[in-house]
Protein backbone atom coordinates (compact mmCIF):
# COMPACT_ATOMS: atom_id res chain seq x y z
CA UNK A 1 0.00 0.00 0.00
CA UNK A 2 2.76 2.74 0.78
CA UNK A 3 4.51 1.55 -2.44
CA UNK A 4 1.33 2.45 -4.41
CA UNK A 5 0.67 5.27 -2.62
CA UNK A 6 4.14 6.88 -3.38
CA UNK A 7 3.60 6.33 -6.76
CA UNK A 8 -0.07 7.42 -6.84
CA UNK A 9 -1.91 3.97 -8.26
CA UNK A 10 -3.24 3.00 -4.72
CA UNK A 11 -6.50 2.75 -6.18
CA UNK A 12 -5.70 0.15 -8.61
CA UNK A 13 -4.09 -1.86 -6.18
CA UNK A 14 -7.48 -1.88 -4.05
CA UNK A 15 -9.08 -2.80 -7.38
CA UNK A 16 -7.17 -5.71 -7.54
CA UNK A 17 -7.41 -6.56 -4.34
CA UNK A 18 -11.16 -6.59 -4.27
CA UNK A 19 -11.09 -4.44 -1.70
CA UNK A 20 -14.80 -2.76 -0.28
CA UNK A 21 -13.82 0.16 0.89
CA UNK A 22 -17.56 0.92 2.29
CA UNK A 23 -17.81 -2.38 4.24
CA UNK A 24 -16.77 -2.91 7.76
CA UNK A 25 -13.04 -4.29 8.01
CA UNK A 26 -11.13 -5.74 10.93
CA UNK A 27 -8.02 -5.11 9.09
CA UNK A 28 -8.53 -2.11 6.85
CA UNK A 29 -4.98 -0.60 4.97
CA UNK A 30 -3.21 2.39 6.55
CA UNK A 31 -2.96 3.64 3.06
CA UNK A 32 -6.67 2.67 1.84
CA UNK A 33 -7.85 6.55 1.63
CA UNK A 34 -5.51 7.69 -0.42
CA UNK A 35 -7.49 5.99 -3.70
CA UNK A 36 -8.78 9.07 -4.31
CA UNK A 37 -5.97 10.88 -3.95
CA UNK A 38 -4.76 8.69 -6.48
CA UNK A 39 -7.82 9.33 -8.69
CA UNK A 40 -7.48 13.26 -8.38
CA UNK A 41 -3.65 13.03 -9.26
CA UNK A 42 -4.11 10.75 -12.09
CA UNK A 43 -7.38 13.37 -13.78
CA UNK A 44 -5.01 16.03 -13.15
CA UNK A 45 -2.61 14.29 -16.08
CA UNK A 46 -5.38 13.33 -17.72
CA UNK A 47 -7.59 15.88 -18.34
CA UNK A 48 -5.26 18.24 -19.82
CA UNK A 49 -4.29 15.87 -22.13
CA UNK A 50 -7.73 15.12 -23.48
CA UNK A 51 -8.48 19.29 -23.53
CA UNK A 52 -5.23 19.68 -25.67
CA UNK A 53 -5.97 16.28 -27.54
CA UNK A 54 -9.95 17.90 -28.41
CA UNK A 55 -8.82 20.98 -28.74
CA UNK A 56 -6.46 20.16 -31.52
CA UNK A 57 -9.06 17.72 -33.40
CA UNK A 58 -12.21 20.50 -33.48
CA UNK A 59 -10.85 23.89 -32.93
CA UNK A 60 -13.79 24.84 -31.56
CA UNK A 61 -14.98 25.84 -27.68
CA UNK A 62 -18.73 24.62 -28.87
CA UNK A 63 -17.71 21.25 -29.74
CA UNK A 64 -14.92 20.94 -26.85
CA UNK A 65 -17.89 21.42 -24.63
CA UNK A 66 -19.69 18.92 -26.47
CA UNK A 67 -16.85 16.68 -26.62
CA UNK A 68 -16.04 16.53 -23.14
CA UNK A 69 -19.68 16.38 -21.95
CA UNK A 70 -19.49 13.11 -24.03
CA UNK A 71 -16.65 11.18 -22.11
CA UNK A 72 -18.00 12.47 -18.70
CA UNK A 73 -21.10 11.05 -20.06
CA UNK A 74 -19.12 7.63 -21.12
CA UNK A 75 -17.42 7.69 -17.85
CA UNK A 76 -20.71 7.72 -15.57
CA UNK A 77 -22.14 4.99 -17.65
CA UNK A 78 -19.15 2.95 -17.16
CA UNK A 79 -19.74 3.65 -13.52
CA UNK A 80 -23.26 2.46 -13.08
CA UNK A 81 -22.47 -0.71 -15.48
CA UNK A 82 -19.16 -1.99 -13.58
CA UNK A 83 -21.36 -1.15 -9.93
CA UNK A 84 -23.72 -4.11 -10.68
CA UNK A 85 -20.61 -6.24 -12.56
CA UNK A 86 -17.70 -5.75 -10.98
CA UNK A 87 -17.95 -2.72 -7.84
CA UNK A 88 -14.53 -2.62 -6.87
CA UNK A 89 -13.71 -1.48 -10.09
CA UNK A 90 -16.17 0.74 -10.47
CA UNK A 91 -15.24 2.41 -7.58
CA UNK A 92 -11.37 2.52 -7.70
CA UNK A 93 -11.08 3.04 -11.04
CA UNK A 94 -9.58 6.42 -12.80
CA UNK A 95 -12.18 5.79 -15.79
CA UNK A 96 -15.29 5.06 -13.49
CA UNK A 97 -14.85 8.25 -11.20
CA UNK A 98 -13.36 10.57 -13.52
CA UNK A 99 -17.28 11.68 -14.38
CA UNK A 100 -17.21 12.93 -10.77
CA UNK A 101 -14.19 15.80 -11.79
CA UNK A 102 -15.28 16.18 -15.15
CA UNK A 103 -18.39 17.69 -13.81
CA UNK A 104 -16.60 19.97 -11.96
CA UNK A 105 -14.82 20.88 -14.95
CA UNK A 106 -17.54 21.45 -17.41
CA UNK A 107 -19.17 23.91 -14.08
CA UNK A 108 -15.27 25.57 -14.48
CA UNK A 109 -15.43 25.81 -18.30
CA UNK A 110 -18.88 26.78 -18.13
CA UNK A 111 -17.85 30.02 -15.95
CA UNK A 112 -15.10 30.80 -18.52
CA UNK A 113 -17.73 31.45 -21.34
CA UNK A 114 -20.33 33.38 -18.90
CA UNK A 115 -19.61 34.91 -15.59
CA UNK A 116 -22.90 33.52 -14.53
CA UNK A 117 -24.30 30.15 -15.50
CA UNK A 118 -27.35 30.38 -13.02
CA UNK A 119 -29.91 33.34 -13.58
CA UNK A 120 -30.33 35.08 -9.91
CA UNK A 121 -33.77 35.03 -9.64
CA UNK A 122 -32.92 30.99 -9.22
CA UNK A 123 -29.52 30.98 -7.86
CA UNK A 124 -30.96 30.78 -4.04
CA UNK A 125 -33.18 27.85 -4.66
CA UNK A 126 -30.76 25.77 -6.91
CA UNK A 127 -27.96 26.59 -4.33
CA UNK A 128 -30.65 25.23 -1.38
CA UNK A 129 -31.40 22.33 -3.33
CA UNK A 130 -27.71 21.49 -3.86
CA UNK A 131 -27.06 21.09 -0.26
CA UNK A 132 -30.38 19.29 0.26
CA UNK A 133 -28.46 17.07 -2.05
CA UNK A 134 -25.32 16.65 -0.32
CA UNK A 135 -27.04 16.42 3.01
CA UNK A 136 -29.42 14.11 1.88
CA UNK A 137 -26.51 11.32 0.66
CA UNK A 138 -25.35 11.97 4.30
CA UNK A 139 -28.65 10.88 5.70
CA UNK A 140 -30.25 8.39 3.40
CA UNK A 141 -27.05 6.81 2.05
CA UNK A 142 -26.44 3.31 4.28
CA UNK A 143 -24.52 0.16 3.71
CA UNK A 144 -27.18 -1.31 1.31
CA UNK A 145 -26.77 1.77 -1.19
CA UNK A 146 -25.75 0.55 -4.12
CA UNK A 147 -22.45 2.77 -4.72
CA UNK A 148 -20.85 4.04 -6.68
CA UNK A 149 -23.42 3.72 -9.41
CA UNK A 150 -26.37 5.89 -10.26
CA UNK A 151 -26.14 7.35 -6.27
CA UNK A 152 -22.94 9.05 -7.07
CA UNK A 153 -24.54 11.74 -9.05
CA UNK A 154 -26.51 12.96 -5.90
CA UNK A 155 -23.69 14.68 -4.35
CA UNK A 156 -22.12 14.95 -7.02
CA UNK A 157 -24.72 17.28 -9.07
CA UNK A 158 -25.48 19.11 -5.59
CA UNK A 159 -22.24 20.29 -4.91
CA UNK A 160 -22.44 21.18 -8.97
CA UNK A 161 -25.53 23.10 -8.29
CA UNK A 162 -23.68 25.12 -5.16
CA UNK A 163 -20.93 25.84 -7.31
CA UNK A 164 -22.88 27.46 -10.34
CA UNK A 165 -25.27 28.86 -7.97
CA UNK A 166 -22.28 30.17 -5.67
CA UNK A 167 -20.76 32.45 -8.64
CA UNK A 168 -23.82 34.79 -8.45
CA UNK A 169 -23.20 35.69 -4.95
CA UNK A 170 -27.21 36.38 -4.31
CA UNK A 171 -27.76 37.37 -0.49
CA UNK A 172 -30.48 34.37 -0.53
CA UNK A 173 -28.12 31.29 -1.21
CA UNK A 174 -25.98 29.29 0.85
CA UNK A 175 -22.59 31.07 -0.01
CA UNK A 176 -23.13 33.59 3.38
CA UNK A 177 -23.07 30.41 5.31
CA UNK A 178 -20.17 28.43 3.20
CA UNK A 179 -18.57 31.43 3.75
CA UNK A 180 -18.55 31.98 7.42
CA UNK A 181 -15.15 31.77 9.17
CA UNK A 182 -15.62 28.28 10.40
CA UNK A 183 -16.63 26.80 7.37
CA UNK A 184 -13.27 28.84 5.62
CA UNK A 185 -11.17 26.99 7.96
CA UNK A 186 -12.33 23.61 7.63
CA UNK A 187 -11.91 24.04 3.84
CA UNK A 188 -8.17 25.72 4.66
CA UNK A 189 -7.22 22.75 6.67
CA UNK A 190 -9.37 20.06 4.55
CA UNK A 191 -6.03 18.61 2.61
CA UNK A 192 -4.41 17.84 6.00
CA UNK A 193 -7.56 16.65 7.88
CA UNK A 194 -8.04 14.40 4.95
CA UNK A 195 -4.42 12.72 5.61
CA UNK A 196 -4.27 12.70 9.23
CA UNK A 197 -8.36 11.24 9.90
CA UNK A 198 -7.79 7.90 8.61
CA UNK A 199 -4.72 6.59 10.57
CA UNK A 200 -5.80 8.40 13.80
CA UNK A 201 -8.89 5.86 13.49
CA UNK A 202 -7.54 3.34 12.06
CA UNK A 203 -4.29 2.87 14.00
CA UNK A 204 -6.26 2.39 17.67
CA UNK A 205 -8.78 0.74 15.75
CA UNK A 206 -6.83 -2.08 15.11
CA UNK A 207 -5.24 -1.87 18.68
CA UNK A 208 -7.88 -2.58 20.87
CA UNK A 209 -8.93 -6.00 20.86
CA UNK A 210 -12.77 -5.49 20.65
CA UNK A 211 -12.72 -2.60 18.32
CA UNK A 212 -13.16 1.65 20.26
CA UNK A 213 -16.37 2.54 21.61
CA UNK A 214 -18.39 5.38 19.72
CA UNK A 215 -17.48 7.92 22.17
CA UNK A 216 -13.98 7.81 21.65
CA UNK A 217 -14.16 7.77 17.74
CA UNK A 218 -15.73 11.07 17.96
CA UNK A 219 -13.04 12.23 20.62
CA UNK A 220 -10.51 11.40 18.15
CA UNK A 221 -12.09 12.47 15.21
CA UNK A 222 -12.67 16.05 17.07
CA UNK A 223 -8.84 15.82 18.09
CA UNK A 224 -7.94 15.17 14.16
CA UNK A 225 -9.03 19.18 13.77
CA UNK A 226 -6.13 20.54 15.02
CA UNK A 227 -3.78 18.35 14.80
CA UNK A 228 -4.95 19.13 10.69
CA UNK A 229 -4.60 22.64 11.69
CA UNK A 230 -0.83 22.23 13.04
CA UNK A 231 -0.03 20.64 10.07
CA UNK A 232 -1.38 22.92 7.94
CA UNK A 233 -0.19 25.87 9.98
CA UNK A 234 3.50 24.18 10.27
CA UNK A 235 4.53 21.63 7.38
CA UNK A 236 1.68 22.37 4.18
CA UNK A 237 0.94 26.18 3.71
CA UNK A 238 5.20 27.15 4.69
CA UNK A 239 6.06 24.47 1.70
CA UNK A 240 3.50 25.41 -0.78
CA UNK A 241 4.51 29.33 -0.05
CA UNK A 242 8.14 28.32 -0.09
CA UNK A 243 10.48 30.94 -2.26
CA UNK A 244 12.18 27.80 -3.73
CA UNK A 245 9.29 26.41 -4.72
CA UNK A 246 7.13 29.61 -5.90
CA UNK A 247 10.01 31.68 -7.63
CA UNK A 248 11.29 27.81 -9.18
CA UNK A 249 11.09 27.21 -13.06
CA UNK A 250 8.47 24.66 -14.20
CA UNK A 251 11.28 21.80 -14.35
CA UNK A 252 13.08 22.65 -10.65
CA UNK A 253 9.65 22.72 -9.43
CA UNK A 254 8.56 18.72 -11.66
CA UNK A 255 12.22 17.34 -10.95
CA UNK A 256 11.74 18.29 -7.11
CA UNK A 257 8.26 16.79 -7.15
CA UNK A 258 10.01 13.89 -8.74
CA UNK A 259 12.48 12.94 -6.30
CA UNK A 260 10.29 13.47 -3.63
CA UNK A 261 8.09 11.03 -5.12
CA UNK A 262 11.15 8.91 -5.06
CA UNK A 263 12.17 9.36 -1.82
CA UNK A 264 8.64 8.48 -0.47
CA UNK A 265 9.24 5.26 -2.76
CA UNK A 266 12.35 4.01 -1.28
CA UNK A 267 11.36 5.04 2.29
CA UNK A 268 8.00 2.74 1.97
CA UNK A 269 10.37 0.08 0.08
CA UNK A 270 12.76 -0.17 2.89
CA UNK A 271 10.24 -0.27 5.71
CA UNK A 272 8.27 -3.02 4.01
CA UNK A 273 11.44 -4.43 3.40
CA UNK A 274 12.48 -4.20 7.17
CA UNK A 275 8.93 -5.28 8.05
CA UNK A 276 9.41 -8.81 6.16
CA UNK A 277 12.42 -9.57 8.07
CA UNK A 278 10.39 -9.41 11.32
CA UNK A 279 10.32 -12.48 13.07
CA UNK A 280 6.79 -13.70 13.49
CA UNK A 281 7.56 -16.71 16.01
CA UNK A 282 8.62 -17.66 19.56
CA UNK A 283 11.24 -19.62 18.22
CA UNK A 284 10.17 -22.78 19.95
CA UNK A 285 8.33 -25.43 17.83
CA UNK A 286 5.11 -27.15 18.30
CA UNK A 287 4.49 -30.83 17.82
CA UNK A 288 1.72 -31.41 14.64
CA UNK A 289 -1.52 -31.63 16.15
CA UNK A 290 -3.44 -34.81 16.70
CA UNK A 291 -6.88 -34.39 15.49
CA UNK A 292 -9.31 -34.71 18.57
CA UNK A 293 -12.21 -33.19 20.27
CA UNK A 294 -11.32 -30.96 22.38
CA UNK A 295 -8.38 -29.82 20.25
CA UNK A 296 -4.15 -29.43 21.54
CA UNK A 297 -4.45 -25.87 21.22
CA UNK A 298 -1.43 -24.12 21.11
CA UNK A 299 -0.52 -20.61 23.05
CA UNK A 300 2.04 -19.71 21.14
CA UNK A 301 3.17 -18.98 17.49
CA UNK A 302 5.78 -21.91 16.94
CA UNK A 303 9.16 -21.53 14.73
CA UNK A 304 6.89 -24.20 12.45
CA UNK A 305 4.15 -23.13 12.00
CA UNK A 306 2.16 -23.82 8.86
CA UNK A 307 1.55 -21.70 6.79
CA UNK A 308 3.73 -19.17 8.22
CA UNK A 309 1.79 -15.62 8.92
CA UNK A 310 3.23 -14.23 6.19
CA UNK A 311 1.99 -16.88 3.76
CA UNK A 312 -1.25 -17.22 5.43
CA UNK A 313 -3.25 -15.54 2.84
CA UNK A 314 -1.95 -17.87 0.14
CA UNK A 315 -2.98 -21.15 1.76
CA UNK A 316 -5.95 -21.68 -0.84
CA UNK A 317 -7.50 -24.88 -1.66
CA UNK A 318 -6.50 -26.32 -5.57
CA UNK A 319 -9.75 -25.08 -6.72
CA UNK A 320 -8.82 -21.76 -6.87
CA UNK A 321 -5.85 -22.08 -9.52
CA UNK A 322 -7.52 -24.50 -11.31
CA UNK A 323 -10.48 -22.01 -11.69
CA UNK A 324 -12.87 -23.76 -10.14
CA UNK A 325 -14.50 -21.18 -8.06
CA UNK A 326 -16.64 -19.85 -10.65
CA UNK A 327 -16.38 -16.49 -10.95
CA UNK A 328 -19.18 -13.22 -10.43
CA UNK A 329 -20.54 -13.58 -13.74
CA UNK A 330 -20.46 -17.03 -14.51
CA UNK A 331 -24.01 -19.10 -13.96
CA UNK A 332 -23.46 -22.43 -15.48
CA UNK A 333 -22.58 -25.61 -13.33
CA UNK A 334 -18.99 -25.84 -14.39
CA UNK A 335 -17.19 -29.07 -14.92
CA UNK A 336 -14.48 -29.43 -12.04
CA UNK A 337 -13.50 -33.64 -11.49
CA UNK A 338 -11.10 -34.63 -9.68
CA UNK A 339 -9.84 -38.16 -9.44
CA UNK A 340 -10.98 -41.18 -11.94
CA UNK A 341 -14.38 -39.37 -13.78
CA UNK A 342 -15.82 -43.11 -13.85
CA UNK A 343 -16.08 -43.73 -10.06
CA UNK A 344 -18.73 -43.10 -8.06
CA UNK A 345 -18.63 -39.11 -7.55
CA UNK A 346 -18.89 -37.16 -4.23
CA UNK A 347 -19.98 -33.68 -4.78
CA UNK A 348 -18.89 -30.51 -3.09
CA UNK A 349 -21.83 -27.62 -3.34
CA UNK A 350 -21.50 -24.05 -1.82
CA UNK A 351 -19.75 -21.21 -1.83
CA UNK A 352 -16.11 -20.37 -0.54
CA UNK A 353 -16.80 -21.98 3.09
CA UNK A 354 -17.44 -25.43 0.85
CA UNK A 355 -14.12 -25.12 -1.27
CA UNK A 356 -12.15 -24.65 2.16
CA UNK A 357 -13.50 -28.20 3.13
CA UNK A 358 -11.69 -29.28 -0.28
CA UNK A 359 -8.30 -30.54 0.79
CA UNK A 360 -10.33 -32.49 3.47
CA UNK A 361 -12.35 -34.37 1.66
CA UNK A 362 -10.24 -34.85 -1.78
CA UNK A 363 -7.89 -36.76 0.46
CA UNK A 364 -10.50 -39.14 1.75
CA UNK A 365 -12.57 -39.31 -1.73
CA UNK A 366 -9.41 -39.86 -3.71
CA UNK A 367 -8.43 -42.36 -1.10
CA UNK A 368 -11.48 -44.43 -1.13
CA UNK A 369 -11.86 -44.60 -4.98
CA UNK A 370 -14.19 -41.81 -5.25
CA UNK A 371 -13.84 -38.74 -7.71
CA UNK A 372 -14.57 -35.55 -6.15
CA UNK A 373 -16.53 -33.56 -8.50
CA UNK A 374 -16.78 -29.08 -6.92
CA UNK A 375 -19.03 -26.53 -7.62
CA UNK A 376 -18.45 -23.64 -5.37
CA UNK A 377 -19.22 -20.08 -6.51
CA UNK A 378 -17.82 -17.20 -4.45
CA UNK A 379 -20.15 -15.03 -1.82
CA UNK A 380 -22.88 -17.33 -3.48
CA UNK A 381 -24.97 -18.66 -0.42
CA UNK A 382 -26.39 -22.70 -0.60
CA UNK A 383 -29.27 -21.94 0.62
CA UNK A 384 -31.77 -20.54 -1.90
CA UNK A 385 -31.94 -17.17 -0.29
CA UNK A 386 -31.38 -13.82 -1.86
CA UNK A 387 -27.92 -12.52 -1.20
CA UNK A 388 -25.56 -9.69 -2.61
CA UNK A 389 -21.86 -9.66 -3.41
CA UNK A 390 -20.06 -6.37 -1.87
CA UNK A 391 -23.13 -4.62 -1.64
CA UNK A 392 -24.37 -4.82 -5.48
CA UNK A 393 -27.07 -7.18 -6.64
CA UNK A 394 -25.83 -11.08 -7.28
CA UNK A 395 -28.50 -12.08 -9.62
CA UNK A 396 -25.86 -14.82 -10.87
CA UNK A 397 -25.69 -16.25 -7.69
CA UNK A 398 -29.27 -17.56 -7.64
CA UNK A 399 -29.19 -18.64 -11.72
CA UNK A 400 -25.75 -20.54 -10.51
CA UNK A 401 -27.15 -22.18 -8.19
CA UNK A 402 -30.17 -23.37 -9.77
CA UNK A 403 -28.26 -24.86 -12.74
CA UNK A 404 -26.19 -26.62 -10.03
CA UNK A 405 -29.19 -28.33 -8.88
CA UNK A 406 -30.43 -29.12 -11.91
CA UNK A 407 -26.82 -30.84 -13.28
CA UNK A 408 -27.13 -32.84 -9.82
CA UNK A 409 -30.19 -34.10 -9.97
CA UNK A 410 -29.54 -35.04 -13.67
CA UNK A 411 -26.04 -37.24 -12.59
CA UNK A 412 -27.73 -38.31 -9.16
CA UNK A 413 -24.15 -38.79 -7.40
CA UNK A 414 -23.20 -40.78 -4.64
CA UNK A 415 -23.32 -37.66 -1.90
CA UNK A 416 -23.81 -34.23 -2.60
CA UNK A 417 -22.31 -32.15 0.41
CA UNK A 418 -23.59 -28.63 0.88
CA UNK A 419 -21.43 -26.38 2.74
CA UNK A 420 -21.44 -22.64 3.38
CA UNK A 421 -20.67 -19.29 4.89
CA UNK A 422 -23.31 -18.67 7.87
CA UNK A 423 -22.88 -14.32 7.47
CA UNK A 424 -23.35 -13.36 4.06
CA UNK A 425 -24.37 -10.29 2.95
CA UNK A 426 -28.11 -10.76 2.39
CA UNK A 427 -29.97 -8.34 0.23
CA UNK A 428 -32.10 -5.59 1.78
CA UNK A 429 -35.42 -6.30 3.00
CA UNK A 430 -34.15 -10.15 3.52
CA UNK A 431 -34.49 -11.02 7.74
CA UNK A 432 -31.54 -12.45 8.93
CA UNK A 433 -33.71 -14.73 11.15
CA UNK A 434 -34.06 -18.07 11.96
CA UNK A 435 -37.15 -18.82 10.42
CA UNK A 436 -35.68 -17.09 6.95
CA UNK A 437 -33.09 -19.26 7.07
CA UNK A 438 -34.44 -22.66 7.79
CA UNK A 439 -36.61 -22.07 4.94
CA UNK A 440 -33.89 -21.28 2.91
CA UNK A 441 -32.16 -23.90 3.49
CA UNK A 442 -34.95 -26.15 3.10
CA UNK A 443 -35.92 -25.09 -0.27
CA UNK A 444 -32.51 -26.21 -1.49
CA UNK A 445 -32.19 -29.17 0.46
CA UNK A 446 -36.15 -30.45 -1.01
CA UNK A 447 -34.50 -29.69 -4.83
CA UNK A 448 -31.73 -31.86 -4.64
CA UNK A 449 -33.14 -35.34 -5.31
CA UNK A 450 -29.52 -37.35 -5.17
CA UNK A 451 -28.35 -38.31 -1.17
CA UNK A 452 -27.49 -35.68 0.14
CA UNK A 453 -25.45 -33.76 3.57
CA UNK A 454 -24.43 -30.34 5.25
CA UNK A 455 -21.38 -29.38 6.59
CA UNK A 456 -21.83 -27.18 9.49
CA UNK A 457 -20.14 -24.09 8.86
CA UNK A 458 -16.80 -23.60 10.40
CA UNK A 459 -16.38 -20.86 13.33
CA UNK A 460 -15.81 -16.79 13.03
CA UNK A 461 -13.34 -15.45 14.57
CA UNK A 462 -14.53 -11.93 13.52
CA UNK A 463 -10.82 -10.77 13.11
CA UNK A 464 -7.91 -11.83 10.68
CA UNK A 465 -6.30 -13.80 13.24
CA UNK A 466 -2.71 -13.17 11.15
CA UNK A 467 -1.88 -9.76 11.95
CA UNK A 468 -3.17 -10.18 15.76
CA UNK A 469 -0.92 -13.47 15.78
CA UNK A 470 2.05 -11.21 15.05
CA UNK A 471 1.18 -8.85 17.68
CA UNK A 472 0.51 -11.59 20.29
CA UNK A 473 3.81 -14.04 19.53
CA UNK A 474 3.86 -15.41 23.15
CA UNK A 475 -0.01 -14.91 23.73
CA UNK A 476 -2.26 -16.77 20.72
CA UNK A 477 -5.29 -17.00 22.89
CA UNK A 478 -5.45 -13.56 22.80
CA UNK A 479 -6.41 -14.31 19.02
CA UNK A 480 -9.29 -16.50 19.37
CA UNK A 481 -12.72 -16.06 20.46
CA UNK A 482 -15.60 -17.32 23.14
CA UNK A 483 -17.17 -20.27 21.66
CA UNK A 484 -20.20 -17.92 22.29
CA UNK A 485 -19.12 -14.81 19.94
CA UNK A 486 -17.67 -17.56 17.39
CA UNK A 487 -21.21 -19.66 16.83
CA UNK A 488 -23.43 -16.94 17.26
CA UNK A 489 -25.06 -16.42 13.36
CA UNK A 490 -28.59 -17.44 13.89
CA UNK A 491 -28.14 -19.49 10.25
CA UNK A 492 -26.10 -22.34 12.31
CA UNK A 493 -29.09 -22.95 14.37
CA UNK A 494 -31.26 -22.43 11.22
CA UNK A 495 -29.38 -25.35 9.59
CA UNK A 496 -29.98 -27.91 12.51
CA UNK A 497 -33.45 -27.36 12.14
CA UNK A 498 -34.25 -27.42 8.53
CA UNK A 499 -31.28 -30.87 8.32
CA UNK A 500 -33.16 -32.13 11.39
CA UNK A 501 -36.61 -31.90 10.10
CA UNK A 502 -35.44 -34.10 6.68
CA UNK A 503 -33.50 -36.55 8.32
CA UNK A 504 -30.60 -35.02 6.40
CA UNK A 505 -27.00 -35.45 8.30
CA UNK A 506 -25.44 -32.53 9.48
CA UNK A 507 -21.50 -33.10 9.82
CA UNK A 508 -20.32 -30.53 12.67
CA UNK A 509 -17.15 -30.19 13.09
CA UNK A 510 -16.58 -27.88 15.57
CA UNK A 511 -15.71 -29.78 18.26
CA UNK A 512 -12.35 -30.54 16.68
CA UNK A 513 -11.59 -26.42 16.03
CA UNK A 514 -12.60 -25.39 19.47
CA UNK A 515 -12.79 -26.27 22.94
CA UNK A 516 -15.64 -25.98 25.51
CA UNK A 517 -15.80 -22.29 25.55
CA UNK A 518 -13.14 -21.43 23.47
CA UNK A 519 -12.40 -21.11 19.23
CA UNK A 520 -8.21 -20.56 18.88
CA UNK A 521 -6.40 -19.44 15.89
CA UNK A 522 -3.29 -22.13 16.33
CA UNK A 523 -3.96 -25.96 16.73
CA UNK A 524 -0.78 -28.51 17.42
CA UNK A 525 1.74 -26.79 14.89
CA UNK A 526 -1.09 -25.51 12.28
CA UNK A 527 -2.42 -22.19 11.81
CA UNK A 528 -6.40 -22.88 11.28
CA UNK A 529 -7.62 -19.82 9.69
CA UNK A 530 -6.50 -17.75 6.85
CA UNK A 531 -8.78 -14.76 7.53
CA UNK A 532 -11.47 -14.22 9.87
CA UNK A 533 -13.46 -17.69 8.57
CA UNK A 534 -11.69 -19.35 6.45
CA UNK A 535 -9.68 -22.44 7.06
CA UNK A 536 -5.92 -22.82 5.63
CA UNK A 537 -5.70 -25.61 3.18
CA UNK A 538 -3.00 -26.69 5.63
CA UNK A 539 -5.63 -27.53 8.38
CA UNK A 540 -7.99 -28.63 6.29
CA UNK A 541 -5.98 -31.24 4.88
CA UNK A 542 -5.51 -32.34 8.61
CA UNK A 543 -9.41 -32.75 8.85
CA UNK A 544 -9.30 -35.71 5.88
CA UNK A 545 -9.18 -38.33 8.81
CA UNK A 546 -12.30 -37.52 10.62
CA UNK A 547 -13.98 -36.60 7.38
CA UNK A 548 -13.38 -39.47 6.06
CA UNK A 549 -15.03 -41.24 9.40
CA UNK A 550 -17.83 -39.14 8.82
CA UNK A 551 -18.41 -39.97 5.09
CA UNK A 552 -18.16 -43.59 5.29
CA UNK A 553 -21.54 -44.08 6.94
CA UNK A 554 -23.33 -42.13 4.34
CA UNK A 555 -22.02 -43.37 1.06
CA UNK A 556 -23.81 -46.59 -0.66
CA UNK A 557 -21.64 -49.75 -0.62
CA UNK A 558 -19.14 -50.16 -3.72
CA UNK A 559 -20.28 -52.64 -6.45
Amino acid sequence: GAVATALYVPNYLFAMDQTDYLAESTNPSLFQHYWSLGVEEQFYLVWPALLGLAWAVVRSRRALFGMLLAMVAASFAACVWLTFVQQPIAFFWLPTRAWELGVGGLIAYALMRRERIVPDRFAPALGWLGIAAIAGSVVLFTGDTLFPGAWAALPVLGTALVIAAGASGHRLGPTGILSTRGMVFIGTISYSLYLVHWPALVIPEAIARNGLPLWATLLIAVACVPAAWAMYRFVEDPIRRAPWLTRARTRRTLIGAAMGSIACLLVATGAYAYADTRTLSTGQDASSPAIEAPPQVTDFVPENLKPSLRAADDSLPTVYADHCMRGTAATDAGDCVYGDPSAPHIVLFGDSHAAHWFPAVEAFALSAGYALEVHTKSSCPVATIDSTRRGTPYPQCADWRAAVIKALNDEQPALVLLAGYSDPDLAPGVDDDVATWEDAYGETLDAITAPKAMIADTPDLREDPAPCLSAHLSNAEACGQPRSVALSDVSREAAVHATSARGIPLLDFTDYLCTDDWCPPILGDTLVYRDSHHMTAAFSAELAGVMGDALRPLLPPKS
